[in-house]
């Protein structure tokens, strides 16, 4: 494969994470106003939220088997664009039965998504052969501040759900399309794409597999926490105004960005150990001062400090099973994801549930502790390639910029 080849897959690779964080951010900013279109009750609403991942968790796992008959370029091409109907089906509908059936289709089409977004990613970056998949959720990042800058605009306007999606969905789905003509993959030395099925008699164990899918899941219980309890921990807890409490998760958001536009070159210098353990001790101590706080600004430091520490986690957990089993890295990849998912549902409830029965200070020394136990695992992070009982074959190893 040629360099400008790479350089052509790899940015729009990037217009897909950036995309995606745009969709995404849409959707989970304007939940209170989809709550209101619809007549959604509060008891209800867990339900609508919780089907989602739930279902994203399901096509994850169905994507392990489609990769096998098609590449995860094919799965994304015509995955992103139903992703961005189905937000727009969340904006357009009147009953709830329609909410329900948008948000499922988003939800199976979401999860195809993540899972073949990250095995591009993974196969890219060992063709590289250095670290760029920091980049890529960088993008993501800044796709998601793009997208909750454009909700906010929305809601201000007071502008109805599908005015405030068709915009983004008319720019942003035609480019991905374009976009998706040059996605690329990296090759094994046999000439097959990197991450595809592994030779006969092959697997991915589970046991190996296991460190980084709780990796995945600390991390994500981490972040849900931020994005579903910040503003209001900021208001009842430590007493800020309504519109300060408002700023943590957009300072969250940036500095997620701003530490994944660097995080590459820490783990070229450093590497992914290193720059693991660096990032789970700075979230924990995020953590600790979120839940000392005397007041909103430390609260706000201590957000600031869980954007810079949680943000390296997530690629490199993906980055590292690519590693670990480089002539299955796309199953790997799909069974990492769906514990992603198992946060982002077991991270808001459980914070909640420990605010009501104890203290919402006491609430974050727990995803505080997960995050430090991912120090436990952080050798699986630099782990040696599995060897397969049938061989395995590895990538081509290119330094091309």
């Amino acid at each position: 494969m040629t360099d400008a080849r790479l350089r052509y897959g790899r940015a729009s690779l990037a217009l897909s994470f950036l995309v995606q964080g745009v969709t995404f951010a849409l959707l989970v900013t304007r939940i209170p106003a989809i709550q209101d279109r619809y007549g959604i009750s509060d008891g209800l609403l867990p339900a609508f939220l919780a089907a989602v991942p739930v279902l994203a968790g399901v096509a994850s796992v169905a994507t392990e088997k489609v990769v096998a008959r098609v590449r995860p370029g094919v799965v994304l091409r015509w995955a992103q664009p139903v992703v961005m109907l189905a937000l727009l089906g969340v904006g357009a509908g009147s009953e709830v039965w329609q909410a329900a059936l948008a948000l499922g289709v988003f939800g199976l089409a979401v999860g195809a998504l993540d899972a073949s977004m990250n095995m591009m990613g993974v196969s890219l970056q060992r063709a590289y052969g250095r670290s760029i998949m920091l980049g890529f959720h960088a993008a993501y990042s800044l796709g998601g501040i793009a997208g909750a800058s454009m909700a906010w605009a929305g809601a201000h306007w007071d502008l109805s759900l599908l005015v405030s999606y068709l915009p983004a969905v008319v720019v942003l789905l035609p480019a991905a399309l374009i976009g998706s003509r040059w996605y690329a993959e990296g090759k094994a030395a046999g000439g097959e794409p990197v991450g595809a099925e592994p030779a006969r008699g092959a697997s991915v164990p589970f046991r190996l597999l296991l460190p980084l899918c709780l990796v995945m899941a600390f991390a994500y219980i981490g972040d849900s926490t931020v994005s579903n309890w910040s503003a209001k921990y900021l208001q009842d807890v430590l007493g800020s105004s309504e519109q300060l409490a408002t700023v943590p998760y957009n300072v969250y958001m940036v500095t997620t960005l701003l530490g994944r536009a660097v995080g590459d070159l820490g783990v070229r210098r450093f590497g992914a150990v290193a720059v693991v353990r660096g990032g789970s001790v700075l979230a924990a101590v995020g953590f600790a001062v979120v839940a000392v706080a005397p007041g909103a600004w430390w609260g706000m430091l201590g957000f600031t400090l869980l954007g810079l520490g949680l943000c390296v986690i997530v690629p490199q957990t993906f980055a590292a099973a690519g590693r670990m089993f480089p002539g299955a890295s796309d199953v790997a990849v799909a069974r990492l994801n769906v514990f992603n998912y198992v946060g982002f549902l077991v991270g808001s409830p459980l914070v909640g549930a420990l605010g009501d029965a104890w203290s919402y200070r006491g609430a974050m020394l727990v995803p505080m502790v997960l995050v430090l136990a991912t120090l436990v695992y952080a050798r699986s992070f630099g782990a040696e390639p599995a060897r397969y009982g049938g061989g395995h074959e590895r990538a081509r190893a290119a330094d091309v910029g």
